[in-house]
């Protein structure tokens, strides 16, 4: 097979470094270690553009891509990995790169929207990242996206087609897995009512202002105490340290007991939802794109979160409580319903359970990305 293999290693060709945590760059190591139970290697390049230049970077990228003839390379697409105010002329220039040295480009797109804003710059930088992400599309050997592919509104039905018989670019939808270890032999049933109940909060970096999501969290967390006397929240994750004082405080006046852990190791963060109730996911609406969300379908843990519509894809099948999009009320019952229906909270695990064996476990992951990258091409039906 073209370009697979210990000998001919992919390569995951990624742009800027993110700090504390990276979610591509854990999305690549977590596919690398599952590409390698099946005997093939997927090697990290950096694009170090931002301490470099982007001169001395392409220069480099072009040294080291000199023996890629015939590879898979697969570019990891985000806008602010490729560019530090979001105008992403890089990410082309380093496809460029690698289709001028003969390798086969594939774009993961982990991202298929621009930023959007109401200023000039900001509207000039959300035409710039469309025009971007169309040009990558039309100009790989193959394209992977990470949502499924009716919901991403610039692929339409006729340019995909066209795609498919001009370039033999036939694109494909692939789920991300999560970026800690999965473990499915945890809990199988929930805690009794008088045992404590933990609560996760993961993460709290995303597209919503700090004070809209501590609202949030206070409001569920006192609604669902006047229910559940021993409630406790465990925060974790980016920017959890830093709202630590500001949670607390809003806090103040209610039973709920409060754990504030972090960034934590990959391995503590699967202990910690192994010993955890429930997922409270308050930073956006539950979808795909989330990580942190997809960790607790690793987990089997029954998700609380807000959804902005009917679910679709992979989501429709999942252990979620759905809730209307900021409605702190609704959210706070779907808690307490999760929390105190012992029957409704094994329903939810076991979804979860299934749709990871089905979707995103890793060792699934893996099987499409070699079913996709395969010369020639070979269709699977979950990926249509």
């Amino acid at each position: 097979m073209q370009g697979f293999g210990a000998e001919q290693p992919m390569i995951a060709l990624l742009g800027r470094l993110d700090t504390p945590t990276d979610g591509v760059d854990d999305y690549c190591r977590f596919l690398s270690q599952a590409l390698a139970r099946r005997d093939l290697t997927l090697t990290p390049v950096r694009v170090a553009w931002h301490n470099d230049g982007w001169i001395r970077a392409l220069r480099r990228l072009w040294r080291d891509s000199a023996h890629w003839q015939g590879r898979w390379v697969l570019l990891q697409y985000t806008a602010l990995s490729w560019s530090r105010r979001g105008f992403t002329w890089g990410a082309l220039a380093a496809a460029a790169i690698v289709r001028r040295r003969g390798a086969r480009c594939a774009i993961v797109f982990h991202e298929v929207t621009g930023f959007g804003g109401a200023t000039w710059r900001e509207r000039v930088r959300h035409r710039c990242q469309m025009w971007v992400l169309r040009a990558l599309y039309r100009r790989s050997a193959k394209s992977i996206f990470t949502i499924p592919l009716d919901t991403v509104d610039w692929l339409s039905p006729v340019r995909a087609d066209r795609a498919a018989l001009e370039h033999q670019n036939r694109p494909v939808f692939i789920p991300i897995g999560a970026n800690i270890p999965e473990c499915l032999d945890g809990k199988s049933q929930p805690s009794s009512l008088e045992e404590e109940k933990r609560v996760i909060v993961f993460s709290f970096s995303g597209p919503r202002g700090d004070a809209s999501v501590i609202a949030d969290i206070a409001s569920v967390a006192r609604d669902a105490s006047q229910v559940i006397p021993k409630l406790r929240l465990v925060a974790l994750g980016r920017e959890s340290r830093e709202m630590r004082e500001d949670l607390a405080t809003a806090l103040e006046g209610c039973s709920v007991g409060l754990d504030v852990l972090g960034v934590l190791p990959a391995e503590e963060i699967t202990r910690e939802f192994r010993r955890a109730d429930a997922l409270l996911f308050v930073r956006g609406p539950v979808v795909l794109q989330r990580g942190t969300a997809i960790a607790g379908i690793a987990c089997g843990l029954p998700i609380v979160g807000y959804g902005t519509g009917v679910p679709r894809g992979p989501l429709a099948e999942a252990g979620v409580e759905w809730s209307p999009w900021r409605d702190q009320k609704a959210l706070a019952r779907a808690l307490v319903r999760v929390l105190t229906d012992s029957q409704r909270w094994i329903e939810l695990h076991e979804r979860n359970v299934s749709v990871h064996q089905k979707y995103f476990s890793w060792n699934r992951i893996a099987e499409l990305y070699v079913e996709a990258l395969a010369d020639p091409p070979v269709v699977s039906p979950s990926t249509k």
